[in-house]
């Protein structure tokens, strides 16, 4: 495997305080960067100071969107000791998006090295104060300088690290979501399942649209017939019927969420019945009107569970366990941010550590 070298930083950054962290719009003192050219292979992984960067105009990324990232956290626990949750599953999911976006594959060990040599350089940087963390972001871009709609031949690979504030302020609170009728966010055989930019563009304006009437997120359907729910916002979704707990299965158009595959594991844990399968939204509007729909959740690295209080579609209104968060959620988000921050014992080795070396 490649040895990573590393450039410290000499100009340091002022570390912003803990309670006044925002999502996405501060960075750490240094970034990870690793290139690739045809026939070469990936060379020179690195870690330096955090910049900018300098492209060609004709970068095929600009132009084309080929491009995958990915999204996972480190965790300060009460020993002050940082710790991954389940990077492995991450680097799988990236390589997963590579391969169907035309980029090649990193070697999984040196990717994971390259996020432990990182965060442990800027182990300062991961805030302190309950329920915050180190964000991490892997990606990838073509960098090739070409006007034709092709596979680059070169590419760079970067890690950046964010410090970032507790996703609820003043507790884990139910969000109000609407059905979304008119846009499609992905269908099987497209990219729905590998974690791409283009995903997210396409998505933007169904989200803004109904931001505009008092709604957080979007309830996305199927793009084929318009009737099986598939994800809500950047986010996969669960629904707890009758005691029973169904996600729709992946399908092709879904994102095979990290967060996600570890809720499953921990209900089948507990007992709890759980089914991958198709979900249609009338079965789900049925189990509200009989009152068999008990709770629902969304869940993801950024919240990591986010309750849902409140079903907009069709001009009515469908309101979830009267819009508190229910105990199967909060059990799922305490259980889950437990093992993050080390107070809740880990049952399938989830954690990583990451060792200091400086």
């Amino acid at each position: 495997m490649q040895t990573i070298s590393i450039t410290p930083a000499t100009d340091k950054k002022q570390k912003p305080a803990d309670d006044q962290l925002v999502f996405g719009r501060q960075f750490t003192d240094h970034m990870f960067i690793m290139d690739y050219e045809e026939g070469r292979g990936w060379y020179d992984p690195r870690v330096v100071p955090y910049q900018t960067l300098e492209m060609d105009p004709a970068a095929m990324i600009f132009h084309y969107g080929q491009t995958v990232f990915e999204g996972l956290k480190a965790y300060r626990t009460a020993q002050d000791t940082i710790q991954l949750f389940r990077p492995d599953e991450n680097i799988k999911r990236l390589n997963r998006s590579n391969e169907r976006m035309c980029i090649p594959t990193v070697d999984e060990a040196l990717a994971l090295e390259a996020i432990q040599t990182l965060v442990d350089l800027d182990r300062d940087w991961v805030p302190r104060k309950e329920g915050t963390s180190l964000y991490i972001r892997p990606f990838v871009i073509a960098t090739e300088p070409y006007l034709g709609v092709s596979a680059s031949k070169t590419y760079t690979f970067m890690i950046i690290l964010s410090p970032v504030g507790a996703y609820y302020e003043a507790g884990i609170n139910p969000v109000k979501i609407a059905v979304e009728n008119e846009y499609i966010r992905a269908v099987k055989g497209g990219t729905g399942e590998a974690k791409t930019a283009g995903n997210y563009a396409g998505s933007m304006i169904a989200q803004e649209n109904v931001a505009k009437k008092g709604y957080a997120q979007v309830l996305w359907l199927d793009g084929h017939e318009k009737k099986y729910i598939e994800e809500v916002g950047s986010m996969n979704v669960f629904f707890k019927i009758a005691g029973k707990v169904v996600t729709p299965h992946l399908s092709g158009s879904i994102l095979p969420g990290v967060t996600r595959k570890s809720v499953i594991q921990l209900l089948q844990d507990w007992g709890v019945d759980v089914e991958e399968r198709p979900v249609l939204l009338s079965e789900i509007l049925a189990a509200h009107k009989n009152g068999d729909l008990e709770e629902a959740f969304g869940s993801g690295t950024a919240a990591v569970i986010s309750p849902i209080g409140e079903l907009f579609y069709d001009e009515a209104l469908y309101v979830i366990n009267q819009h508190q968060t229910g105990p199967l959620s909060k059990r799922v988000y305490e259980t889950l941010t437990g093992i993050q921050y080390g107070s809740v014992k880990d049952p399938h080795q989830w954690i990583v550590d990451v060792p200091k070396k400086r």
